[in-house]
């Protein structure tokens, strides 16, 4: 008999990851968004994105999803992990993009909350699949101790 998550196709999703760098090009503050009223897990906080479209590649999907949510242009996206998380709603298959390069004023066209983060994030509560990548984040830039509250 197999489980049953691994008979449910996972969703792909891209997430954006959007950092600033200090004048010596250093990562600095992540931005983290609450999920809106209405879906699922709303309230939690997580990194922005959505779903692929039919014949979308991960950067046209990070690209679209953060103009129509956050009112932003991006410029490169860099492809940096992927996560399979099982959540009780979906199984989605998560494509990390880190981005340092966007245009415009940030809009919250899902009145959603906003926050620029460092570890460990204030913000909560958290999303499980954000998790991960704050613990990459501190494998990354070095950081012992908790990445986040609760």
């Amino acid at each position: 008999m197999s489980d049953a998550a691994t008979e449910r196709t996972p969703v792909d999703v891209a997430v954006g990851v959007l950092i600033e760098r200090d004048a010596a090009g250093n990562e600095g503050r992540f931005l983290l968004t609450s999920r809106p009223e209405g879906k699922v897990y709303a309230g939690y906080w997580e990194f922005p994105g959505g779903k692929l479209e039919a014949g979308e590649s991960v950067h046209q999907a990070l690209a679209r999803e953060l103009h129509e949510e956050l009112g932003i242009m991006i410029g490169e996206s860099h492809a940096w992990r992927e996560l399979v998380m099982d959540y009780p709603h979906a199984r989605v298959r998560l494509h990390f993009c880190k981005v340092f390069d966007w245009q415009g004023e940030f809009q919250m066209r899902e009145q959603q909350a906003m926050a620029w983060e460092q570890l460990p994030v204030t913000s909560q509560p958290v999303l499980p699949g954000t998790i991960p990548v704050l613990q990459w984040f501190a494998e990354e830039r070095g950081h012992p101790g908790a990445t986040h509250r609760g």
